[in-house]
């Protein structure tokens, strides 16, 4: 009865229980537009549309970073899952607050503040995103651009969408950049049970 007890636990009776492996956060080909291509395990967007990644920003202040392979037409920022994806430029209604290539930053279709002119984003640069859900901030090649913006309200998600032939990938871990102080990459949240 003992034995038969143990051998029933799955290992032989070992006394562990697998764990789950945490998933990665990559952009979700659950939420996308419908001319999207999504490739390299989730972390390179082409085609036409938006995307958005599969982990809310839940903990405090979170970091993440997205590098210009191709220009083009494209948006980084944050957005609710109620965004659409298909339509773009994001930025254009409450769903999204958004940097564009023209160094702008948008949400509901008002102009929230804009990088300096000789700082707009070029191909091979990085733009990395810091979320306090109160201020989104922009950071290019590592130097914060201070260049603020709010107003989104609600559960947000980093979102990136492309044009134009432009093409980005996206870091949400093994950062180029050192993240700004008090940042973190995106967590999942954790529930026991």
């Amino acid at each position: 009865m003992f034995t038969c007890c143990l051998n029933c636990c799955g290992d032989g009776g070992s006394g562990h229980i697998p764990l789950k492996e945490m998933p990665t956060v990559q952009l979700d080909t659950h939420h996308m537009g419908t001319d999207v291509v999504i490739v390299k395990s989730g972390r390179r967007i082409c085609g036409t549309g938006g995307c958005l990644a599969n982990a809310p920003l839940h903990q405090n202040k979170s970091y993440f970073e997205f590098k210009i392979q191709s220009t083009g037409v494209w948006g980084i920022g944050v957005a609710t899952q109620k965004v659409n994806l298909n339509q773009v430029p994001l930025g254009r209604d409450t769903n999204s607050l958004v940097l564009r290539h023209d160094g702008s930053v948008h949400h509901n279709n008002e102009e929230k503040n804009r990088l300096p002119a000789n700082s707009l984003p070029q191909e091979g640069d990085i733009v990395g995103i810091t979320y306090d859900h109160v201020e989104l901030n922009l950071y290019l090649n590592g130097k914060n651009m201070h260049c603020p913006a709010s107003g989104i309200r609600g559960t947000v998600y980093p979102v990136v969408y492309v044009d134009d032939s432009a093409i980005l990938d996206c870091q949400f871990s093994d950062f180029y950049h050192t993240l700004p102080h008090g940042f973190e990459k995106i967590l999942f949240e954790q529930q026991i049970f």
